[in-house]
């Protein structure tokens, strides 16, 4: 099965007319259709690796300020608790009966699913310890892919939400050579240069101030391969939207 990741851009994703979400929806169409998704969304911290066992994960929005609309949507799609119990055995993670899904999950998982009728779970990120530790976590998770398991990355390319536009404007040379960076470095398959990333490219700490947008990324380079573009643009000038397919 397939590894993604997907940029998911600021919840208002759902509502506004981005060229994004038509790219995570053919996506959802186009990629084998998994037996369930585990998730490793960049808005569920931990201290240690920990996994959503929900049966009925609720839809938590974990946002503030933004429209009304945003906070009426639910995506009651089923938990997969059976998938929770193998990720732990994978990466000796603590299964988390009572965690839902967060906005990094359910706001992808809506547009590639819009039935809502794909198990999925939540796998968390440890902020902490760094990217090496996430392709360690995506290595271990390898053995989901021959299972049935789509491993579902939900990050962002670019997240220093201080240099934003929401307006909308140009692009800034440091996020477009960021992205072109990240871009290269995946077609690779370059995973030691993605874990260095604030070494060896250019403007990292500028593309991520804090990397826990960036770290699902490394979950998906550590279970995956050399990556293909699925899509790649900008949003609110320097949110680059990119995803990709890993093989």
């Amino acid at each position: 099965m397939s590894v993604v990741f997907v940029s998911h851009g600021a919840p208002t994703l759902l509502i506004e007319d981005d060229p994004a979400k038509d790219a995570m929806r053919r996506l959802g169409r186009e990629l084998p259709r998994p037996k369930a998704v585990l998730c490793i969304s960049a808005h569920w911290e931990t201290e240690a690796p920990a996994v959503s066992a929900a049966t009925k994960p609720e839809t938590i929005h974990d946002f503030y300020g933004f429209p009304e609309e945003l906070y009426r949507l639910r995506y009651p799609a089923p938990g997969a608790p059976a998938l929770a119990r193998r990720a732990a055995e994978l990466v000796g993670a603590a299964e988390d009966p009572d965690q839902g899904l967060d906005h990094g999950a359910w706001v992808p998982m809506m547009l590639m699913y819009p039935d809502a009728d794909m198990p999925v779970a939540q796998l968390a990120i440890q902020h902490t310890l760094g990217p090496k530790h996430h392709v360690a976590l995506g290595r271990a998770l390898k053995p989901l892919r021959d299972e049935g398991v789509m491993i579902l990355a939900s990050g962002s390319a670019t997240h220093n939400l201080r240099a934003l536009s929401w307006q909308g404007g140009a692009t800034p040379a440091w996020a477009r050579e960021f992205d072109d960076w990240l871009d290269r470095t995946l077609k690779a398959g370059a995973v030691g240069e993605l874990v260095d990333y604030r070494t060896k490219a250019p403007h990292g700490a500028m593309a991520h101030p804090r990397d826990e947008h960036f770290l699902p990324i490394h979950v998906a380079a550590g279970a995956g391969g050399k990556a293909k573009a699925a899509y790649r643009g900008f949003s609110k000038g320097a949110l680059s939207m990119s995803a990709y397919v890993f093989d």
